[in-house]
């Protein structure tokens, strides 16, 4: 019987109670993690949150993948053994997806991890040749294998269900939120907000703490800290606030009505977001640098058509880039950013769907790295790290003209702090019915992303009982830092 069943598995993660929180921050005191005197309280995680007092600036960017990326084609096992599986699976006729192996046209691009894993070779899709001079330069490493997991599991405790499994697996919004918060959808607090929550006291304005170039997002949203939108024009302004109808007159009391304080709770609220969105803005509008400001982005060409095109991606890390440039007039010393691409759900025409998002991946990662390379004069690069997410890996068996959802993926993370040009976790065994194959080839992660994210959390400043508080199914993993950080 599993050591798992007598234990409570928190989730969601991040939508504990009170009472939940004491008694999961005493059972972490008791297997030794922090060796303060608990019980803890949420004035302990604010107390250690002041303490930290950072006075250098760092910045974590989540990329996320909309819809599932494909891993199997996206980093790829290329010695015989692993090919070979390869093949046999994703070459069915009718139905084939494998990449042209390295060495032909349009061949999969050969890396040679820092540390070797024996017996195997590895390779990155084709389109992806600018993350592969990033991997190569020691800025950009792999982390293999990554999911939602609420405690390490088997594959025959997979199938016996002796160990809790993350709830609604293989459905997009409930994934998606996973990844994000550790709940399901309808989760309010995601893991990025609150890591930025628990050390926005060191920014002169907590508003800017936790920013989204890329939609709304429950990953930035805290308990009490709430994202703040931002788009290629800068600050995302209130509607009708403007000269409405032409009358420049009929601003201020638009202003006085839609700001009047109230005792009705939600107006009440809503006056308190208004107010707070009318005096960041101008904040913002003097402190972002103009997209002349930064690096231009190089010109995008489509892998497929080899038209030019936007990318949409480069566009978003562009206006982060420009925020980041306001840093310290908006005086800030932690942020965390969210941009995303979507279209990775490659039910059909996958092989001629994902070259491009991977293209408009690595071209925007690459654009990135280079404008925080040289950011008014200076090098930003070992202060802000970006990182890959997504709803879920895909199968490794074809459903005739792509791949269905998945589990575990492979992920990037990208930054002069970053120990890069290797692969961390063990790279899976392909082909079906192997020790990682709950199903058509979908991944049981050996990573969760708890561990994922206190490895970034970490390096972000975090201390233990605050990454305890973050992420509170850490406890359950032996490895709590993957190693993939500079500290």
């Amino acid at each position: 019987m599993s050591k798992y069943l007598n234990r409570t598995i928190v989730t969601p993660a991040l939508s504990t109670s009170r009472r939940q929180f004491l008694r999961a921050s005493a059972a972490l005191s008791a297997a030794g993690v922090a060796g303060a005197p608990f019980a803890l309280n949420l004035a302990t995680v604010a107390s250690a949150a002041a303490q930290s007092a950072p006075t250098d600036y760092k910045a974590l960017v989540c990329i996320f993948l909309s819809g599932g990326n494909d891993q199997a084609n996206t980093v790829l096992a290329t010695d015989s053994s692993s090919w070979s599986q390869y093949l046999a699976v994703r070459n069915v006729a009718g139905s084939a997806l494998a990449l042209p192996p390295p060495g032909m046209a349009g061949g999969v691009l050969p890396i040679t991890p820092a540390t070797s894993q024996p017996g195997r070779a590895f390779a990155l899709h084709p389109a992806l040749e600018p993350l592969k001079a990033l991997f190569e330069a020691g800025h950009a490493a792999v982390v293999a294998n990554v999911g939602p997991m609420l405690a390490p599991m088997t594959l025959q405790q997979f199938h016996n269900r002796s160990v809790p499994r993350p709830p609604k697996l293989f459905s997009h919004n409930d994934q998606q939120s996973l990844w994000q918060s550790y709940g399901p959808e309808g989760v309010t607090v995601g893991w990025g907000g609150r890591m930025g929550e628990l050390l926005m006291a060191n920014n002169a304005n907590p508003a800017f703490t936790a920013v989204s170039a890329g939609g709304n997002s429950v990953f930035l949203m805290g308990r009490q800290l709430h994202q703040y939108h931002i788009s290629a024009a800068g600050a995302v302004p209130i509607a009708g606030l403007g000269d409405l109808y032409g009358l420049p007159a009929a601003l201020n009391p638009l202003r006085d009505i839609i700001t009047n304080e109230s005792t009705n709770v939600f107006q009440k609220d809503h006056a308190a977001v208004v107010q707070r969105a009318i005096s960041t803005r101008s904040q913002l509008a003097s402190a972002m640098l103009p997209a002349s400001g930064v690096a231009p982005i190089p010109p995008y060409i489509h892998p497929v058509t080899k038209q030019a095109a936007v990318n949409p991606l480069a566009v978003q890390l562009q206006t982060v880039a420009r925020m980041i440039g306001g840093r310290d007039t908006l005086g800030v010393r932690r942020q965390v950013f969210f941009v995303a691409l979507g279209g990775f759900d490659t039910h059909d025409f996958q092989l001629k769907t994902q070259p491009d998002l991977l293209a408009k991946l690595a071209h925007a990662v690459a654009y990135f790295d280079a404008a925080m390379s040289n950011l008014r004069g200076v090098d930003l690069r070992t202060s802000v790290t970006s990182f890959t997410a997504s709803d879920f890996g895909r199968t490794f068996s074809s459903n005739g003209d792509g791949t269905d959802h998945g589990w575990g993926s492979h992920h990037f993370v990208v930054g002069g702090a970053v120990k890069g040009g290797d692969i961390y976790g063990m790279f899976p065994q392909l082909g079906l019915g192997h020790a990682h194959d709950v199903g058509a080839g979908s991944l049981l992660p050996d990573i969760s992303v708890d561990q994922y994210g206190a490895t970034l959390g970490t390096w972000f400043g975090l201390s233990p009982i605050q990454l305890a508080d973050v992420f509170p199914n850490l406890r359950y993993f032996a490895s709590r830092n993957l190693g993939f950080m500079r500290q």
